[in-house]
């Protein structure tokens, strides 16, 4: 699929303000104008926050109603009961109120509902079941903004309701075509993203509004607050794996929480570490969001999430490590079913000429549920265009969403409502269920309604600054390993180079599939070399239209070569049988 290179053009003026107040470089100070950090009192907190820099919990509302609460359970040994989510996020919330009450003395346990026989959320058969075994609280974490019912069951049965939750507040529109937000009728909503509530930072995950009530709670039962800072590894995966933005407040719990697990004493995350050859190594947020938050996530799609909890609570070392081979054994069957899956999806694609549907609906009842939304990913990178893969759930089909900047998913579903039974998320991403014979309408209606453009869909690649080679060394490198955790809202920086003359070529890796390429620096007689993962068919494509398919055998097979490319990059070290070389990661290429 062809791109569309876009230069970053940002204030001059800005970068410059930046250099003069923190004594910054110019290449510092033009990626945070790049990532609209443009005021120093920005710039300060992005480059040297730290904890004292977090916002006060209290400012949350319902966060003293929640609290007060709380405290009050404890006092009176009141039985409560965490109601968690089986994803990373869900994990790592339960996870650390799951510490938190232990650490309070109080009378509680966790509950993380199963997938495929609860769905997503609070469930109103298991609301009843835990009212019978004595639960007189329920504490949700990453769940419960969209629970009416089922609050309004626990209510009913005499039962006391936290909300604690960060996704989007659910959207109704009146008689009158005015649209309004409403939320469970709890006894305290701790969302940030409540219309009425100050709190100053809106982009928490589930983990990190539970940190912070954790922090609130700790400071209420007198309790230090150090104690709290012992979370922070879990917050970090939770907020890498939920893909939330990596700025401002979630910036420095990420930053802080990686300095944690590097040194981290949680035997179930050692042994995760060594079963997934990290142990050793530093991790950063780039092994939180590939390798470990993957492992987590396996047992809610495939099993039960509460493996992953046990894992992260447990004090056995032997059990421990039989759970850590278990979720990474997990992990790698799922990553098989989503290739063969995302195989079946685009196969169906083709035979029914969707190609060219700016919003996908797919229905296939051979796709596990719990993948659905990892194939829904895959098949948005290829296509580029929003898309929605559904199949057969317990009573109705389920299915999960994937989109794009220009696509609102949670508005437009919103305005398909009376198709759907069940729908959440955000608008990058949604969860749904629907009846069968609503998803042709769905699909229909989605696709008469979406204003997305042709030029809405080419994929827009967004570029630093223009590098020259000679200009990448180990003070650039240094200079954005500070720059670093990256993620959403705080993208890898991305370079580009034009006309750059080509030296050699080779084809490495165990399928020769990687590309090595070596680069002649303008005006000087050295070379830098770059290596490129997942290019080479369009490589090869690109080469033999321009110079034919016999002058592509001949480099294969000398390696020698003189052509220029443009190509768009990311610099870094390469380390080899104790040498250090800079090499560049090639991201784009044009020939």
């Amino acid at each position: 699929m062809s791109e569309n290179w876009l230069l970053i053009n940002k204030g001059i003026a800005d970068a410059n303000k930046l250099i003069k107040e923190l004594n910054i470089s110019q290449f510092t100070a033009r990626l945070l104008v790049n990532r609209d950090i443009t005021n120093v009192k920005q710039a300060e907190k992005f480059l040297y926050g730290e904890l004292n820099d977090l916002y006060d919990g209290h400012l949350m509302k319902d966060m003293d109603k929640a609290v007060d609460m709380i405290k009050l359970a404890i006092e009176n040994n009141r039985k409560i009961i965490i109601y968690g989510d089986y994803d990373c996020d869900g994990v790592n919330s339960t996870v650390i109120l799951n510490n938190a009450l232990k650490n309070c003395n109080a009378n509680y346990n966790y509950y993380i509902p199963n997938r495929e026989d609860e769905g997503y959320g609070m469930n109103s058969n298991r609301i009843r079941k835990l009212k019978e075994e004595g639960y007189e609280l329920i504490l949700t974490c990453d769940n419960g903004i969209a629970a009416f019912e089922q609050v309004d069951l626990a209510k009913s049965l005499g039962m006391d309701v936290i909300i604690t939750d960060h996704h989007d507040i659910p959207i109704f529109k009146e008689d009158d075509g005015t649209t309004i937000e409403k939320f469970p009728d709890a006894d305290a909503v701790v969302n940030p993203k409540r219309n009425d509530c100050k709190y100053p930072f809106k982009k928490l995950c589930g983990a990190g509004v539970a940190f912070k009530l954790v922090q609130c709670l700790y400071e209420a039962l007198g309790i230090p607050k150090n104690n709290a800072y012992d979370l922070l590894e879990f917050a970090a995966i939770a907020t890498v794996c939920d893909v939330v933005d990596l700025i401002d407040e979630n910036r420095i719990l990420v930053k802080e929480g990686l300095k944690r697990i590097n040194n981290t004493k949680n035997i179930g995350l050692k042994a995760l570490m060594k079963q997934t050859n990290l142990e050793g190594k530093v991790v950063g947020a780039y092994h939180l969001g590939f390798i470990i938050g993957p492992c987590v996530n396996a047992t809610g799609r495939l099993e039960t999430a509460d493996l992953s909890v046990e894992l992260l609570i447990t004090n056995e070392n032997d059990r421990a490590s039989e759970l850590a081979k278990e979720l990474h054994e997990l992990n790698q069957r799922r990553q098989e079913m989503t290739t063969e899956s995302v195989e079946l999806i685009e196969d169906q694609i083709v035979r029914n000429h969707m190609e060219k549907d700016k919003v996908l609906v797919v229905y296939n009842d051979r796709i596990h549920e719990s993948i659905a939304g990892i194939v829904a990913g895959r098949i948005r990178e290829k296509y580029n265009v929003p898309a929605l893969i559904l199949t057969q759930g317990k009573e109705m089909a389920k299915g999960s969403g994937r989109s794009i900047e220009e696509y609102n998913m949670f508005e437009e579903l919103s305005s398909c409502k009376e198709l759907l039974d069940k729908f959440g998320g955000h608008p990058m991403a949604a969860g749904l269920s629907v009846k069968e014979e609503n998803i042709p309408k769905l699909r229909v209606k989605l696709l008469q309604s979406c204003k997305l453009k042709d030029e809405d869909i080419v994929p827009k690649v967004r570029i630093d600054l223009r590098l020259p080679l000679a200009y990448v060394n180990e003070q650039v490198v240094d200079e954005l390993e500070k720059l670093e955790p990256f993620g959403k809202g705080n993208n890898t920086p991305l370079f580009g180079e034009k006309s750059v003359e080509t030296l050699r070529i080779w084809t490495i890796g165990k399928e020769k599939n990687i590309l090595k390429f070596r680069f002649k620096m303008l005006g000087s007689n050295y070379s830098i070399d770059g290596i490129c993962f997942n290019k080479y068919e369009e490589f090869k494509e690109q080469f033999i239209d321009k110079y034919g398919e016999n002058e592509f055998l001949s480099i294969l097979d000398t390696s020698f070569c003189d052509f220029k490319m443009d190509f768009l990059f990311y610099p870094s070290i390469n380390e080899y049988n104790g040498n250090r070389s800079i090499q560049a990661i090639i991201k784009s290429i044009r020939l």
